[in-house]
């Protein structure tokens, strides 16, 4: 049985962002935790027992803590249930949560090798030792099982794919540890129960919606995808930024090329959007945008939604 818990439902800096005052952080302020949402990530297990993150937000603490699932074993002075984290791209709201993994326990980082290169480019991320902290390159559309701290066989299998997007904001500019050539940079996840076939789509960035990822994603039981922004120059503007959604590697929600209308005559049984920025009026319960995004079949969830497969 595969079961999947969304950890953080925002994109990054969170909702509220601690510097922000737009209407959507005002708002989530004066509500309380009702619409707060902690940066994006999941996770999912085959067994109920060990766990599997797919990124590690900066907020990663904070959701580990308020997520039952992921606590240590009753009795046990240091455990965890997490075996493995899985990055999809290199953003700041992707990886900063591994320093919180810094204290010893065994776990196993996977990422395409231009991922790597940058955590291996950045001393800081050292921290993870390597004889507990293995980091393992994924390659596009190879899928791969990912292991158990022992060694034992997950009994889940992920296929990493290509989606557009960019490399991230903070490298703009610069030389790509990774290079500069080829795919990898963002990627979407398929996670599939070997035992019951079930499966889920992961794709929390995504500047465009091609025919091939309709072709991938078309059937399936559940779909986390990119929800950035409502549209494509909000956060112009709102005066939050000088960047487009598609600029930062984010397709807008709404518009006709938007993923709402893209991925309208598809066959998903239940179609979630994750990486929702603190400028997307959708995130407001009572908003028009909201009711739109529901009225097409989509859900904003909230930090905590687990979902049984």
């Amino acid at each position: 049985m595969l079961r999947v818990v969304v950890l953080g439902a925002a994109a990054g800096g969170g909702v509220p962002q601690w510097n922000c005052g737009c209407e959507g952080c005002r708002t989530a302020r004066d509500n309380g935790q009702e619409l707060q949402r902690t940066q994006a990530s999941v996770a999912f297990s085959g067994d109920g027992e060990h766990w599997f993150l797919i990124n590690a937000s900066p907020d990663l603490r904070q959701q580990l803590n308020a997520t039952p699932q992921l606590h240590p074993k009753a009795g046990a002075l240091r455990h965890t249930p997490i075996a493995g984290v899985i990055l999809t791209n290199s953003e700041v709201d992707a990886v900063a949560g591994l320093l919180s993994m810094r204290e010893g326990s065994p776990f196993t980082v996977y990422a395409h090798e231009k991922v790597l290169a940058i955590l291996k480019a950045n001393s800081i991320f050292n921290v993870l030792n390597e004889k507990n902290v293995q980091r393992q390159p994924i390659g596009i559309n190879e899928p791969f099982e990912p292991r158990l701290p022992d060694g034992a066989r997950s009994g889940l299998e992920v296929l990493p794919f290509a989606v557009s997007g960019k490399s991230a904001w903070y490298l703009e500019g610069k030389t790509h540890p990774g290079g500069d050539s080829g795919e990898g940079d963002t990627l979407g996840l398929k996670i599939t129960d070997k035992a019951t076939g079930k499966c889920f789509y992961f794709i929390a960035a995504c500047a465009e919606v091609t025919d091939a990822l309709k072709a991938e994603i078309d059937g399936a039981a559940l779909v986390f995808f990119d929800g950035t922004v409502w549209q494509d120059d909000e956060m112009i503007k709102a005066g939050l930024s000088h960047k487009t959604g598609k600029s930062m590697g984010h397709v807008a929600m709404s518009g006709d090329h938007g993923a709402i209308a893209r991925l309208a005559d598809l066959t998903l049984d239940r179609k979630i959007f994750l990486h929702i920025n603190n400028s997307n009026p959708a995130l407001l319960p009572a908003s028009p945008e909201r009711k739109a995004a529901e009225a097409a079949g989509w859900q904003i969830p909230a930090d905590g939604t687990e979902i049984v497969l």
